[in-house]
């Protein structure tokens, strides 16, 4: 390897462990990431001039970040752990420890894929709680840590004690998070690991609770007045934590080298029957006061290593690829072997394919042999196709469960069905057709609509305004509550009857048409029906619409299925014009408006409106396209922008002249 290559080399690591520690995105696997880290050492030890401070092997990943609170410079650094890649590495530094300490014994410990965390406790009582942040300086996240059950407000040790433990989600907490997500239509999380992160730094506690997290104590950092003895032996320590209420890691005492084998063995046999994932098995030496001998870095603490363990593979051979339909419309896919794997303690016969490019790059089709890994040992994934099969795997045309036409939007890689009757989207797509940014039917939830939908009561949007004729029944079975709430609601959705069309026009759920694009149309057409005869062409020379998003809208107004539903939501008397606001008027028409700052009598939403109704378009940042900046007290980086980009910055009241 050349310098050009090493600093290229650097760069990538540099720019992955930003991706991992910072914006908890990561786009390689733990195994890829560690892969290059070796390349990366074994090119320092061979050219050790090369090595500076700004090394990522010289640095820990993270950096501070504020998002949960206020900084705070750690007591004890919060360090990494060396990281070893085979047995006989942990053997080799085991003997090393050895040959200065020949008594010294071994703790073997789960090691927590989740994010360091320490509690600092004076007297007894829970006074901070920090994140690891760059090792030195970490973030204040005490009151998301004490809505954490296993974080303890009160402990029964006198003194001082400072914990450092691992926040972790566990698998179920995960899954119902991105099953919400789903039902939703939001983008879902990665993996626990990346969730877990973003939630403890969420500025709002009864998120970060309502999430749920867990976290184990892993070390003791450090203790006195009174706790002294929390200090000299590691495993004894944790043993005492767990005797007060703490829940502390798994971990095991070893004295000999086949103990701590074993161990190591032991952990990585139990990673697919727990509850959350691992990073590895840690090794620790049990004597605390010997760790100082074997230090770390300015990167690595001392008298600790962590085995990683290799994943975990297995040939395949795929049987069928089965193609299912998302909440939100798209396809999903995966992989039915012939017979199951043993992977990971568990039995494994699916894999997740991602998506129809995925498929195709990497030559997977029905009758194919390949590699299937758990991902973060985890998730079951194909890796690489070893036999190919003798015939290209043909995508659907249909969806496998409504058969309406699939589309696919230009440069993604995803397929969706786009019938809003279909049924497996069908709670969703309702939900949010009544929803506050469309429809807004007052008191009408998710959970009405569910059900609803599970008693055979709701086919498609226009089923709502028919839902008035089972009145009777409704109330009898008690699907939306006693009689005063079940007419409360169903008058609801006869006034949503009278909505202005962009609420119509945004609860059809045309991709790419959010409210603010829905209500741009609508200020561009008197009518949906008027909408409904554009053509993509004439749809992009509409503000803010380009190509993709005219094609779908078109698209839309073209699919038989989607005809039936308006014509019907017609029938029922819904308005599709666009209601000119009393008042309104075109004197800010053009305009790209920004709004910064505490303004003297209208409040951020009101001030929005106002520009709405006068013509003009509110935007949340400020840019070239930019024409006005209305600033108030306390106007901040915007106003710093705006002025070195020479935009006009005018008040409030220079606003509310401009539109008398």
């Amino acid at each position: 390897m050349n310098r050009e290559e090493y600093n290229k080399l650097c760069e990538t690591i540099d720019y992955h462990m930003n991706r991992y520690y910072n914006d908890d995105s990561p786009e390689i696997t733990d195994f890829e990431y560690d892969n290059l880290m070796l390349k990366l050492k074994a090119a320092e030890k061979e050219h050790p001039e090369w090595v500076s401070s700004d090394s990522p092997t010289q640095k820990i990943g993270g950096t501070t970040k504020r998002e949960a609170g206020v900084t705070v410079v750690h007591n004890v650094p919060m360090l990494s752990i060396q990281d070893v890649f085979s047995k006989e590495e942990v053997i080799s530094w085991v003997r090393e420890v050895r040959n200065v300490y020949p008594d010294a014994n071994f703790s073997v410990e789960q090691k927590i894929d989740g994010l360091s965390m320490s509690l600092r406790y004076t007297d007894g009582k829970l006074t901070l709680a920090e994140t690891r942040g760059n090792g030195l300086v970490g973030e204040d996240v005490t009151l998301n840590a004490l809505v954490i059950p296993d974080v303890l407000k009160n402990i029964d040790l006198p003194g001082y004690v400072e914990l450092r433990g691992e926040v972790y989600m566990s698998h179920e907490d995960f899954e119902r998070f991105n099953e919400k997500q789903e039902e939703m239509g939001k983008k879902t999380a990665a993996n626990p690991r990346n969730l877990a992160a973003g939630t403890l730094r969420q500025l709002d506690s009864t998120i970060t609770k309502e999430r749920g997290l867990r976290m184990f104590v892993f070390n003791v950092q450090d203790a006195h007045g009174g706790s002294e003895n929390l200090m000299i032996n590691h495993t004894e320590g944790l043993d005492r934590l767990a005797n007060a209420g703490i829940a502390v890691v798994p971990h095991k005492l070893c004295k000999t080298e086949q103990e701590i084998l074993d161990a190591i063995d032991e952990i990585g046999e139990s990673r697919g029957d727990l509850e959350y994932d691992l990073d590895g098995a840690v090794v620790k030496i049990d004597h605390i006061e010997y760790r100082d001998t074997f230090s770390g870095s300015s990167k690595y603490s001392a008298g600790h290593i962590a085995y990683k363990y290799p994943p975990e593979e297995k040939e395949v051979e795929i049987e069928e690829i089965e193609v299912d339909t998302g909440r939100t419309g798209k396809m999903t896919f995966r992989a039915r072997f012939k017979e199951p794997v043993r992977l990971c303690g568990t039995n494994v016969q699916r894999a997740t394919l991602h998506n129809i490019d995925f498929i195709k790059n990497m030559n997977i089709a029905e009758g194919c042999r390949a590699i299937c890994r758990k991902q973060g040992e985890i998730i079951p994934a194909i890796v690489r196709v070893t036999v190919p099969a003798s015939k290209e795997y043909v995508p659907p045309v249909v969806c496998p469960i409504c058969k309406h036409a699939l589309t696919r939007e230009e440069d993604t890689c995803d397929i969706y069905c786009t019938n809003p009757s279909c049924p497996a989207q069908l709670k969703r797509t309702v939900a949010y057709f009544a929803g506050k940014d469309a429809m807004d039917i007052k008191s009408f939830g998710e959970t009405y609509v569910a059900t609803l939908v599970d008693e055979g009561y709701i086919h498609d949007y226009a089923d709502i305004y028919d839902l008035k004729e089972h009145r009777d029944e409704l109330i009898e079975k008690g699907i939306m509550g006693k009689e005063k709430n079940t007419d409360k609601i169903l008058e609801a959705i006869e006034e949503s009857k009278n909505n202005d069309a962009y609420k119509l026009l945004t609860g059809l759920a045309i991709r790419n048409v959010g409210a603010t694009t829905a209500k741009g149309l609508m200020k561009r057409y008197a009518s949906i029906d008027d909408l409904m005869k554009a053509d993509a062409a004439e749809l992009e020379t509409v503000d803010d619409i380009g190509s993709i998003t005219a094609g779908c809208i078109h698209d839309f107004f073209s699919d038989d299925d989607n005809i039936r539903i308006i014509d019907k939501l017609r029938t029922k008397g819904l308005n599709f014009t666009a209601l000119k606001e009393e008042g309104a008027s075109d004197k800010l028409s053009g305009l790209t408006i920004v709004v910064t700052g505490t303004l003297p009598t209208l409040g951020r939403k009101e001030v929005a409106d106002l520009i709405e109704k006068h013509g003009g378009k509110v935007t949340g940042s400020v840019s070239k396209k930019t024409d006005l900046l209305v600033a108030g007290e306390a106007a901040g980086s915007k106003l710093t922008k705006a002025t070195e980009l020479g935009i006009k910055v005018i008040t409030e009241s220079d606003l509310l002249e401009m539109i008398k």
